[in-house]
């Protein structure tokens, strides 16, 4: 008796066909030709790694999520990587310690999630990104983000928006200007993320920090009701830096201000943003300064997200350079075709019909005829 196989993937999992695949490869393709244009030399760290060791460096922040299982090697538990930022920061740290500084690093591969959410329901994923390590100043802030525009741009992103935020405020305003009690600290950092007006005047200090609720919207009138919020000046740095970040893409894309979220900013510190497009489900991306954990080294980048990123671009044409090559043909003339970006497929027999096959033109001797 034959069994049936369940053919059924995981949730969240997904196989990709021909043309989501084509799709997707051009858009990694475009993205890594923007980044390499600018300088950034690609890496590729290894899918599996010590969970330990990617635990320290992520900081805890989201390793539940990794997908662990035992090495029948050296019996310690290994993880599915689930951010590759990290990977790229141990390569900064130890194999290209040496390396001079800044230095410029991207990567695009695939990273796995035990556990998704209901907004972005994948389990695997390609994220792809830019690293400039060495720096965390403005001039630094303003490239990454010229970098992120660019390859959004090339690879076909439109009406791109870009979010910016303060995720170390809270730290900064607490320690003189905005008195805090290190017991409310991560209080009223959460209520600010559930934009909680309410529940952070309910907090010792927490009304204090109000006006951060307001000072969000359109990145010109926002930016000034920072300032006028600004208590002391604790913020003047922060400000001018952001403001110089803006001047130089204002004409590129549409520019917000939210200082105090925080949400996907776990690593970040005086500099976040956040990237979206016109009808897009999502953020395409996001980056920001942080330090590399191990070697407080400052650093800059940003990651990318496909998945998002194909939803808002444009369904390409199809594809009408494939050319059928039947039994017997020319296979010199049929190599010279392809030199010229011609897509051959080759006839196994006799019977194999061109139109079947997706053809739009026959090799007819050494004429290419259409079909």
């Amino acid at each position: 008796m034959e069994h049936e196989t369940d053919d059924l993937l995981p949730e969240g999992l997904e196989d990709r066909l021909p043309r989501e695949a084509a799709a997707a490869t051009r858009a990694m393709r475009s993205v890594l030709g923007a980044m390499d244009a600018h300088g950034y030399d690609r890496v590729r760290p290894p899918l599996i790694e010590f969970e330990q060791s990617l635990s320290q460096r992520m900081q805890g922040v989201s390793t539940r999520r990794m997908v662990r299982f035992t090495d029948p090697a050296s019996l310690r538990t290994l993880a599915l990587r689930s951010d590759m930022t990290v990977q790229v920061g141990r390569i900064s740290a130890t194999s290209l310690a040496g390396a001079p500084r800044p230095l410029r690093l991207c990567y695009a591969g695939e990273v796995a999630l035990l556990r998704a959410d209901q907004l972005a329901p994948e389990r695997q994923r390609l994220q792809m990104g830019a690293e400039l390590i060495g720096s965390d100043s403005v001039a630094a802030a303003s490239e990454i983000v010229r970098v992120a525009l660019d390859a959004l741009e090339q690879a076909g992103a439109r009406a791109i928006s870009v979010d910016f935020t303060l995720p170390d405020i809270v730290d900064v305003l607490a320690a003189e200007a905005l008195p805090l009690k290190a017991e409310y600290v991560a209080d009223v950092r959460r209520e600010l993320d559930t934009k909680d007006a309410g529940g952070l005047a309910a907090i010792p200090g927490g009304d204090a920090y109000l006006p951060l609720l307001y000072a969000t919207g359109p990145f010109g009138e926002a930016i000034e009701h920072l300032a006028e919020l600004d208590a002391g000046g604790a913020l003047a740095s922060r400000i001018a830096g952001l403001r110089e970040v803006a001047s130089g893409i204002r004409e590129r894309a549409r520019l917000t201000l939210d200082p105090s979220e925080r949400h996907g900013f776990e690593y970040q510190s005086w500099f976040g943003f956040t990237l979206y497009a016109e009808n897009g489900r999502g953020a395409l991306g996001r980056g920001g300064s942080y330090a590399i954990v191990g070697k407080d080294e400052p650093a800059m980048g940003f990651s990318l997200y496909l998945d998002q990123l194909l939803d808002v671009l444009d369904e390409p044409a199809e594809e009408a350079n494939k050319l059928f090559c039947p039994v017997g043909h020319d296979a010199e003339r049929a190599a010279a075709l392809r030199a010229e970006g011609w897509r051959t497929v080759a006839a196994l027999s006799d019977s194999d019909d061109a139109r079947a096959l997706g053809c739009t033109h026959r090799l007819n001797g050494g004429a290419v005829e259409q079909l």
